[in-house]
């Protein structure tokens, strides 16, 4: 595709989710003006027993990010311990934040209170520029990318723009417009499962508590909310397990329910609607396809949520990229991005792989490696530095 003879702006961010919404914020308060393309707005998601069915667990690290931009939101529900045992076997593991000298591990946060949060701050910034579009084209050459952005179906525009950038970040998903067009190369890393969402109520309160149950069929997680007594399921299992649990009546899922947390939280009191979507980790060849285009967040990978990484690898893309950009006037260097590049690869490489070798640890089902499963894990929870060691990485603290 010919490249035009526009005058490029600086830094084009492909998608006005959670990540890209932080990108272009991150940069404009470095000074950088940015233009910002999506489709539309945040959309409203389901809501259930008072909350968004939609939630994210932060970290301090991406705490710290949203907190420089000013958008960190005014409702959170932090968490002080995080228990995770499994089907088989008495031993467990408990991440307690008084180890840690800190009020707490990290934040559950509803979907929409970040997202109206970040586009409020991208409402007052007048270094952000907004398009509302579908990208339907990406040309490249040495000095520029140019992105042909048509209008959404329902705006009853036909214009198409023509933005050309010296540097893109495509922050646009797992379905990445920006990556299928430039053709990168991504494996694909099927989990053959699906995740079970929803909101409960429960007798007990959660106590501020992160739960995770590994069972045989996949990670149960318990999450609490602002409301004492509500939590976020996340039920990691099989789409025949996840079909069935879908179509129970309410009261065989909550009993089911109950039984699979094994009444930690008492008796689940009521149960909001349930939806089911199927879990797959994948990874693009590089996260730099081109030395003016980056790929960030869901756009270069996809884990699996059993420890609640996604967005928080998203924001990690970010503060790692902001000291290679923060001095740039412009993006001609050669090799810019590379060392970037090389290091984000072989952190979601790493995360991947171990994300997956838990899974098939816990999937175990024989006797003996379930003795020797529990043995491990006895083990790893009295040793206090290698816990602290392993804290520290979870919260977004080290590298």
């Amino acid at each position: 595709m010919p490249i035009s003879s526009k005058v490029a702006e600086k830094i084009v961010v492909a998608g006005g989710g959670m990540v890209g919404a932080a990108a272009a914020l991150s940069l404009a308060r470095l000074g950088h003006p940015v233009t910002l393309i999506d489709r539309h707005r945040p959309q409203d998601g389901p809501r259930g027993l008072g909350i968004d069915i939609r939630n994210v667990a932060l970290s301090p690290g991406s705490h710290g990010l949203l907190a420089q931009i000013e958008a960190w939101p005014a409702r959170t529900a932090p968490y002080q311990r995080m228990d995770v045992w499994e089907q088989w076997g008495a031993a467990g593991i408990q991440f307690d934040a008084k180890s840690m000298h800190r009020d707490e591990l990290g934040w559950l946060v509803e979907v929409a209170e970040l997202s109206e949060k970040l586009w409020s701050r991208l409402d007052e910034s007048p270094l952000v520029n907004l398009i509302f579009g579908d990208i339907a084209a990406v040309g490249l050459a040495d000095h520029q990318v140019e992105l042909t952005v048509v209008p959404p179906a329902d705006s009853g525009s036909r214009e198409t723009q023509i933005v050309p950038a010296e540097l893109l970040l495509a922050a646009d998903g797992s379905n990445s417009s920006v990556r299928s067009l430039l053709g990168v190369a991504t494996q694909s890393l099927p989990t053959h499962q699906v995740a079970l969402t929803t909101v409960v109520k429960t007798t007990c309160p959660h106590g501020s508590i992160a739960r995770q149950r590994f069972l045989l069929d996949g990670p149960l997680a318990c999450l609490p909310s602002v409301d004492p007594h509500i939590s976020s399921i996340v039920w990691s299992q099989s789409p025949a397990a996840g079909e069935r649990r879908l179509n129970l009546s309410e009261h065989d899922f909550k009993e089911a329910l109950g039984l699979a947390l094994e009444y930690r939280l008492g008796r689940i009191e009521a149960v909001a609607e349930r939806f089911v979507f199927p879990l797959n980790q994948q990874l693009a060849e590089t996260p730099l396809p081109h030395p003016r285009v980056v790929l960030l967040g869901d756009a270069f990978r996809v884990v699996h949520p059993l420890a609640g990484q996604g967005v928080n690898l998203g924001f990690e893309d970010i503060r790692h990229l902001l000291p290679y950009v923060a001095a740039q006037r412009t993006f001609d260097q050669p090799g810019l991005l590379s060392a970037y590049a090389r290091r984000r690869h072989r952190r979601s490489q790493a995360m991947i792989d171990l994300l997956g070798g838990l899974r098939q640890i816990y999937a175990q089902a024989s006797p003996a490696f379930a003795l020797a499963r529990n043995v491990g894990v006895g083990w790893v929870n009295g040793q206090h530095w290698l816990k602290r060691k392993m804290m520290f990485e979870a919260m977004g603290l080290t590298d």
